[in-house]
């Protein structure tokens, strides 16, 4: 039996609430595999810099950095910023990212049964949107330069080592995804604006001499502009897209919203040594305490963190785990009963999490 320590930040809004959800849904799958998940509640949010004057502190980061993996609920109020305008919300994120060293942000954007249908187009969506997660626009968030009311300017920073690094990581998880679906050809897209900044040429020049790297895998390239518009009309043609910071925070939000909403949507922060996992979305204090938000990507997340797990400590069991929540997951979509009111449903946040852990026991018997 294996044990893995789990550092869990809540967060604000509706993050503690899905959080509880995907925990309670993770717990539940590792055991199904003899598995034992030991959470440890971090304490780091916008709520935090309220009352402290601090979102993340050092020890909270540094526990993050011993545990296993990192969760992460939501982040974020929106009385929660900066004098420049700046929300707190990256204190915690880009704090995580960066001091965890988590270059590779991975967010998939998948059609589920049972889902409504945003799109007028009835090919399935499957792919995922690999973005470059510490350089890029968002290297300079605390290192652009102002003067006075009259100029700001913010750098892009493109490295080579910072970009074959994350390269490589989209050709060998479309390599990965190729081999469990063997019908579907590997293909890795380059998304960038090169026909008119230096920096993204020199982004597509190093993307093309890691492909090299890859022969088994196809290259495709698409400027960020009509890259949108793919993602409308044609999203099926994609399988692994790869890009900067900046772009890949815009493009994978579409992404999700082109699959029935952010409340589907998944992603994964993870570098060599380190993952953290999270919902795309934001933490909506709006419907906060409700108890109607939907956990969905909150749960897939989970399943993320026990596939990373998997791979990472070479855990088989691990992997297992993260799949029976997949297929928990789309089962209860599928079948309509326990939607909630963003999906046309009545259902809690808590009858949906329910439903989820019924459905991952059900599928280790």
């Amino acid at each position: 039996m294996s044990r893995f320590q789990i550092a869990v930040i809540g967060g604000d809004g509706i993050g503690p609430e899905i959080t509880d959800q995907a925990m309670r849904v993770a717990v539940a799958a590792a055991a199904t595999v003899g598995h034992e998940l030991e959470l440890v509640d971090l304490d780091a949010s916008a709520l935090r810099w309220l009352r402290t004057g601090v979102a993340l502190p050092d020890e909270q980061l540094e526990a993050a950095r011993a545990a296993d993996a990192v969760y992460l609920g939501a982040i974020g109020l929106p009385e929660a910023r900066h004098p420049d305008g700046r929300e707190v919300n990256g204190d915690v994120i880009l704090g995580l990212r960066t001091g965890l060293d988590l270059y590779a942000g991975i967010r998939p954007a998948k059609t589920y049964p049972g889902v409504p249908r945003v799109l007028t187009s009835t090919a399935d969506i499957d792919y995922v949107v690999v973005r470059e997660n510490v350089e890029g626009m968002f290297a300079s968030r605390k290192g652009g330069a102002r003067v006075g009311d009259a100029v700001v300017t913010d750098t892009l920073i493109v490295t080579r080592a910072g970009t074959e690094r994350v390269v490589r990581h989209a050709f060998e998880l479309a390599r990965a995804r190729h081999a469990r679906r063997p019908e579907r050809p590997a293909i890795v897209t380059v998304v960038d604006k090169s026909n008119a900044f230096a920096s993204y040429a020199f982004f597509r020049q190093i993307f093309d001499d890691v492909a090299a790297e890859f022969p088994d895998v196809k290259r495709g390239y698409a400027y960020i502009d009509a890259m949108t518009t793919f993602q409308v009309q044609h999203p099926e043609r994609f399988d692994v897209v790869v890009t900067e910071n900046l772009f890949g925070d815009i493009i994978s939000d579409l992404a999700g919203a082109t699959v029935g909403g952010l409340g589907l949507a998944a992603s994964a922060d993870v570098g060599d040594d380190h993952g953290m996992f999270q919902s795309a979305h934001g933490s909506a204090p709006d419907i906060a305490g409700r108890g109607i938000a939907n956990p969905t990507a909150a749960i897939l997340s989970a399943a993320l963190m026990l596939n990373w797990l998997g791979t990472s400590r070479d855990d088989e069991a691990a992997t297992i785990a993260g799949e029976r929540i997949d297929t928990a997951v789309a089962k209860v979509l599928q079948s309509g009963d326990t939607l909630t009111p963003d999906l046309g449903g009545s259902a809690t946040s808590a009858q949906f999490g329910d439903a989820v852990v019924r459905a991952v026991e059900d599928d280790s018997h």
